[in-house]
């Protein structure tokens, strides 16, 4: 049986940053040739893009609900606590999960005076430009998740009035046989919930960058067509 524990225990940046670099460039050596394998793979990813953004429009509507909420609560003078910061959990979740929806959409505002120029700097600017976010990108997911990991560890909750059933709490945690046990008990939020849509939509966002990488390195086209020209 092989032992894999050296390649297991390589350090984490080599995973995260040289690993995808080296698929790069063997995308970029193998080009065209491997597009067809490569096909399915892309449409998946395409996939999850797309339901990334579905998510995120979700959330969206959740902000428009609880604004709503909270006016007829005021009319009617019924308390109705810890809108306001739900709509705040709301909005970021919107903004993170439509991260690599939005740009594989060109919704994403790139700046492209110089990569209009030549055909030359239009394909290696491009691909720097592509390499560059997706390394900047792999650098901020790492830490979200980091940020995520230390709020958990630390059971840092939230200081508004937003509070949740306990049991969910449970849920997030995997922990389902305490879910089932929990009661309908009100604890104030842990801020780890929250952030979990800031780690997702960064991991989501350094995968879309990879992988719009690979697909300029094979095909020699930005897969980005309706871009936002500044």
């Amino acid at each position: 049986m092989r032992d894999w524990s050296p390649v297991m225990g390589l350090p984490l940046w080599v995973w995260l940053f040289v690993l995808p670099s080296l698929i790069a460039v063997l995308c970029y050596i193998a080009g065209p040739r491997i597009e067809r394998l490569l096909r399915p793979i892309w449409r998946i990813l395409d996939g999850v893009y797309f339901a990334s953004g579905v998510i995120a429009a979700c959330f969206m509507v959740t902000i428009l609900l609880l604004i709503v909420a909270q006016m007829v609560a005021r009319w009617t003078g019924v308390a109705l606590p810890g809108t306001t910061e739900f709509a705040g959990y709301a909005m970021a979740a919107t903004s993170f999960f439509a991260l690599c929806h939005a740009m594989m959409r060109g919704a994403h505002i790139r700046v492209s005076i110089i990569l209009n120029s030549t055909a030359f700097l239009k394909k290696w600017l491009d691909i720097f430009a592509v390499f560059a976010a997706a390394v900047i990108a792999t650098y901020f997911a790492r830490f979200a998740i980091k940020a995520n990991a230390f709020s958990e560890m630390l059971n840092d909750r939230t200081q508004g009035q937003d509070q949740i059933p306990e049991w969910l709490v449970k849920l997030f945690q995997l922990d389902f046989a305490g879910a089932l046990e929990g009661g309908s008990t009100l604890v104030y939020t842990p801020i780890w919930i929250p952030q979990l849509a800031m780690s997702i939509g960064t991991i989501l966002l350094a995968i879309a960058l990879w992988d719009t990488l690979t697909r300029l390195l094979v095909t020699g086209k930005n897969p980005i067509q309706s871009e936002t020209v500044e």
